[in-house]
């Protein structure tokens, strides 16, 4: 993903979990079990989490652009669509048999933060800068 996507990603993304936690904080309270409503604060904090992340991977490859930051953004946007998105669906529909997406989301996020680390082992640090 380039830095103007992946900024805009992270501004979706933002805005969504956003939208998403005050939705669930205030008009899910009494509608779902306490179990369902603690699933979907899970999907609320991970979605955030990952906002957060996409925003500083999209500042990072305005910097320094690189095919490893990139693949970092993609699996980091799927697993938040992955993993926030089959929970959201869970806790709203009930249907247990969608949890089974959520690991996949968390492999994407795994392989995601593994393309961070090749990323980072691989940066370059201009000389004036030690």
């Amino acid at each position: 993903m380039q830095a103007k996507n992946t900024l805009a990603a992270a501004a979706v993304a933002g805005f969504s979990g956003v939208a998403l936690g005050a939705f669930g904080a205030h008009g899910l309270k009494g509608v779902l079990s306490a179990d369902m409503l603690t699933v979907y604060q899970t999907a609320v904090q991970y979605h955030l989490i990952h906002a957060v992340v996409l925003l500083a991977l999209s500042l990072w490859l305005q910097v320094q652009p690189s095919r490893w930051l990139s693949w970092s953004a993609r699996l980091m946007l799927l697993g938040l669509i992955l993993f926030s998105g089959s929970l959201y669906l869970l806790a709203l529909s009930g249907v247990r048999p969608l949890g089974m997406i959520t690991p996949l989301g968390g492999v994407s996020w795994l392989l995601g933060w593994s393309a961070l680390l090749v990323a980072a082992v691989k940066l370059k640090i201009p000389s004036h800068s030690l």
